[in-house]
């Protein structure tokens, strides 16, 4: 079997789209057709159904699939190992991350990384927690950062960092307290409230520390799920309403008197954010070393493979 036909199944499975992968791999649509034609010719076998624009794997897709994934990686390991034989690592890492650690971490742990491999490239998807989940479960990605946990038989989660939830409020008269104060939770309750949209990290921490505590989370005045961390910082700060953040995300606007700092008397919202890959797939080398890499700063020792 030819790697470039495998690689080419692999990702119009993965697309479930032949004119997707092409794009993907750089290649024209008929030559996508003609790899995946070549492999089921050679095979004996149907690999994909083709209902118009839709594609799904047959059986034999479906076992082909797993063994293509290993095959591959097993030549990228090959190939990293030779290149790290001969002096030189090589390669692409490919970085899913909810916002928090992409924003707040991943600048500086690249910085140094970069500099002990300078030969690698890297490129940064962003996905709230939940989602980066569902891509390593479908294969699209070796590994995660992110702050929550999911339970799954087939995930693995190495904690790297703790974090603590904050409340933001504007810097305004109605909140004349000093930064780092404690409030009543009563006060939390008076207040307009804006959180992070479904599958966030933080959401999901916030929403558990009240039901843990028991508390009603319909008495919260909601009035906006928002995507984007900096922009729920924007809308605070113009005085529409208080939300959760991490510590880390607003330690620069709290500094520059744009935003106050909060925390609540009597309720904790603490969590970790965590390395997550697919524990029956080998991580490809360089997600590997980048996954050892991130270990050894934050002072965790794990043993690896």
């Amino acid at each position: 079997m030819d790697f470039r036909q495998l690689e080419t199944f692999v990702m119009v499975v993965k697309l479930k789209s032949f004119s997707k992968a092409a794009q993907k791999l750089y290649l024209t649509q008929p030559t996508v057709t003609s790899h995946i034609q070549s492999l089921e010719e050679e095979l004996g076998t149907i690999l994909l159904n083709r209902f118009g624009k839709q594609v799904t794997t047959t059986g034999a897709g479906n076992l082909l699939y797993d063994y293509a994934l290993e095959m591959i990686h097993m030549k990228n390991m090959a190939q990293f190992d030779l290149s790290a034989y001969n002096g030189k690592i090589q390669g692409h890492l490919s970085i899913s991350a909810s916002s928090i650690p992409r924003h707040y971490m991943l600048p500086e742990l690249l910085k140094k990384f970069i500099s002990e491999y300078p030969d690698i490239s890297f490129s940064v998807t962003e996905r709230d927690s939940k989602k980066v989940v569902e891509n390593i479960l479908c294969g699209d990605t070796d590994f995660g950062l992110i702050g929550a946990k999911f339970s799954n038989q087939y995930l693995d989660y190495i904690e790297i960092l703790e974090d603590r939830l904050c409340i933001i409020a504007p810097n305004n008269s109605d909140f004349p307290w000093e930064n780092d104060s404690f409030i009543d939770k009563d006060f939390l309750l008076s207040q307009k409230l804006l959180l992070r949209e479904k599958g966030s990290g933080t959401r999901r921490i916030v929403e558990s520390t009240f039901l843990n505590k028991e508390l009603d989370r319909d008495s919260l005045n909601l009035i906006s799920y928002v995507e984007d961390a900096e922009a729920i910082k924007k809308f605070v700060e113009a005085g529409i309403g208080v939300s959760f953040m991490s510590e880390k995300a607003v330690k620069r606007e709290v500094e520059l008197g744009l935003l106050k700092r909060y925390y609540l008397e009597n309720l904790e919202f603490k969590r970790d954010f965590y390395f997550v890959y697919h524990n029956r797939r080998e991580l490809s080398p360089l997600s590997k070393r980048f996954r050892d890499f991130i270990l050894e700063k934050s002072g965790i020792c794990q043993k690896t493979e």
